[in-house]
């Protein structure tokens, strides 16, 4: 497994020694090559996954291993290298992934340099990736002098400059419209099918499941479900060759969203799902044929069924006078 999270936790230190638990236990598994979405609601943790992954903050507790390497276990230089070489990130604000005073070819030469690489050799790489992500003719361009779409494939360039294992991108299409999103969404695809890059893709957009192997969706920092894909096999090999008959249709992808059990057994209900069949707090499991199920408690009958406390007024210390007040008021003859 490329990377595997176990019992992931996060928890951030506000003000007034207030805390923030971001990841709560979370369990990943992401298999090498694999492209992944992952979606939640603002504040519900995968921005801090990603950060995690990327080795950009620590995690307060748990297991986070990245191709063989464990994070929590690596020094600072160790970081640093693994930062630098390993991991390749696409932001959503053009200003954290573009130096705006160079051009095209010069941001993609950049991060070479830093690293070490000569200047021939920086160049040569910039050159090759700008020709990958079809901006040959746009090399000597500022960043002032291009399109939204464009300087995401600059960006994405630059995420390849050091050949990365890990593509990390966070809302890479956020800025974008429909038909520019679908070029970057294409242009992800060619390269985690060419490089074989594991790449993990942060989004609020409800289709990315039609770009991605797979949706994680994370929930209060904890795994919730996931969302995968499939193509159904025709029925026989005559099938291809019925032309008109056989309608797209028939072809399309499958999606089925899965809710997911974490390493403990917990699972995550929808809460539209809890609302409609009145699952509070406590429900009952029962093993049927087909699996388990789960069932709620009536609410009313489980308070009705709890033993009552009774009141005996001879224990009580108070006097004769307030035990029969005592008495009336039970009884309702008194308001």
């Amino acid at each position: 497994m490329f990377i595997r999270c176990e019992n992931l936790v996060k928890i951030y230190k506000l003000v007034d020694d207030a805390e923030l638990m971001a990841l709560q236990g979370l369990d990943v598994e992401i298999a090498e090559g694999e492209m992944v979405g992952i979606v939640g609601a603002s504040g519900s943790g995968k921005s801090t996954l990603m950060n995690v992954l990327g080795g950009l903050i620590q995690p307060t507790a748990g297991s986070v291993i990245v191709n063989g390497r464990p994070l929590l276990k690596l020094t600072e230089p160790q970081l640093d290298r693994y930062r630098r070489d390993e991991v390749g990130f696409v932001w959503q604000q053009s200003t954290r992934n573009l130096i705006p005073w160079l051009n095209a070819l010069e941001n993609v030469e950049y991060p070479m340099l830093m690293a070490g690489k000569s200047r021939q050799q920086a160049r040569e790489r910039a050159t090759e990736l700008l020709t990958l992500v079809d901006l040959e003719e746009r090399m000597s361009h500022h960043i002032e002098m291009m399109s939204g779409g464009e300087q995401s494939r600059v960006a994405i360039a630059i995420a390849l400059a050091n050949n990365p294992s890990l593509l990390l991108a966070d809302e890479p299409t956020g800025e974008l419209d429909t038909r520019t999103a679908q070029l970057i969404y294409d242009l992800f695809r060619q390269l985690n099918r060419d490089l074989n890059l594991t790449t993990l893709i942060v989004s609020h957009d409800p289709g990315i499941a039609r770009h991605v192997d797979r949706v994680i969706s994370i929930r209060d920092g904890k795994l919730a479900g996931e969302t995968i894909r499939s193509r159904p096999k025709p029925n026989s090999p005559d099938d291809n060759d019925k032309g008109d008959n056989n309608s797209e249709e028939e072809a399309e992808e499958r999606f089925e969203e899965l809710t997911v059990l974490d390493g403990t057994g917990r699972l995550q209900i929808p809460e539209e799902m809890r609302d409609e069949f009145g699952l509070v707090r406590r429900v009952r499991l029962e093993r049927t044929d087909e699996g388990v199920l789960i069932k709620p408690i009536d609410q009313a009958s489980s308070s009705e069924n709890q033993p009552t406390k009774e009141i005996d007024a001879k224990q009580s210390p108070t006097s004769d006078k307030e035990g029969g007040r005592l008495r009336r008021w039970l009884r309702g003859d008194e308001g």
